[in-house]
């Protein structure tokens, strides 16, 4: 027989706490398809990581193979260098990834137009329109509503399961972390100062008086000032782009998650499926932590 492929990636199986456990038929059968080693359990029931080979020298195709073999099951399955697991710097989107609303549809849900700017950010989100002009749409809809529903809409913001474990842990072990978002600064500011982030950046509503005026303040923060501050963490930092971990949900993220060392999807748009093979799509962020080797007795929770 040939010699075994040398091990150079981690697979790593995750399962949604609340709904199922990882069982030992889900460990073998994902093994078994990546000629992987014995496996490591990072949390009891819920993690574990199996050192494998290269993707490309599986038996079968890509981590796509592993996911149908699992279909059934609740699980999350990402595959990473075995190399420099442990990131050095997390950029993150906001909206639906650290917290789990879009908090421009909330404060259109307060000014009862809901419905008419959550199609917007759907389509927007999904890359089936330019986001830059989508804002300016969604935000000239708010043009002569009052202030307060910026604050209305900060009572419904709950943070995702695992913000602060994968903000806190990571910072903990000397990693920078940004917020970064196609969102609003109202809420990046209070998102940022309860997880622990050390800096956020995301637009400007503009208003006059206590009034906002369907206004955006320029530059406008999409896609490209995203990636743009990727890269000026990484120089500043002093960095490879290897150290870094990305997430976020949709179109106006991908140019990030496309070149950090680790881009992960996060419960994302069909068009950020489609193009980026590792995604949290069953379970929480704590799977993010998982991705870089830690395990759960390590997660900083206070």
């Amino acid at each position: 027989m040939p010699d075994s492929p040398s091990l150079t990636h981690t697979l790593v199986l995750v399962a949604t706490r609340d709904a199922t456990s990882l069982t030992p038929v889900d460990i073998e059968v994902a093994r078994d398809l990546v000629r992987g080693a014995a496996p490591v359990t990072l949390s009891e029931g819920e993690a574990v990581e199996i050192a494998c080979p290269a993707p490309e020298t599986w038996d079968s195709p890509g981590i796509g193979s592993v996911r149908a073999a699992l279909a059934e099951r609740a699980l999350d399955v990402l595959v990473t260098p075995a190399h420099n697991r442990r990131k050095r710097l997390l950029v993150a989107d906001m909206d639906s990834t650290i917290v789990n609303c879009e908090t421009l549809d909330d404060i259109a849900a307060h000014a009862g137009i809901g419905e008419k700017i959550a199609e917007i950010t759907r389509r927007s989100m999904n890359g089936e329109i330019e986001f830059e002009s989508a804002l300016h749409e969604r935000v000239a809809l708010l043009a002569g509503r009052p202030v307060s529903l910026l604050e209305r809409a900060w009572q419904d913001v709950k943070l995702n399961t695992g913000a602060l474990e994968l903000v806190r842990t990571m910072r903990a072990n000397g990693a920078r972390t940004a917020l970064v978002s196609g969102g609003f600064t109202f809420f990046t500011r209070k998102v940022a100062a309860r997880c622990g982030f050390d800096e956020n950046h995301a637009n400007t509503l503009l208003t006059r008086g206590d009034t906002l005026t369907g206004g955006v303040g320029e530059p406008i923060l999409g896609p490209d000032a995203k990636l743009a501050h990727l890269k000026r963490l990484v120089k500043e930092e002093m960095l490879d782009m290897d150290d870094a971990m990305a997430t976020g949900d949709g179109a106006n993220d991908l140019a990030m998650l496309r070149v950090a060392g680790a881009g992960i999807a996060f419960h994302a748009k069909p068009a950020v499926r489609r193009e980026i093979g590792n995604q949290v799509n069953h379970t929480t962020l704590r799977t993010l932590l998982f991705a870089q080797g830690y395990r759960a007795d390590e997660f900083v929770t206070g």
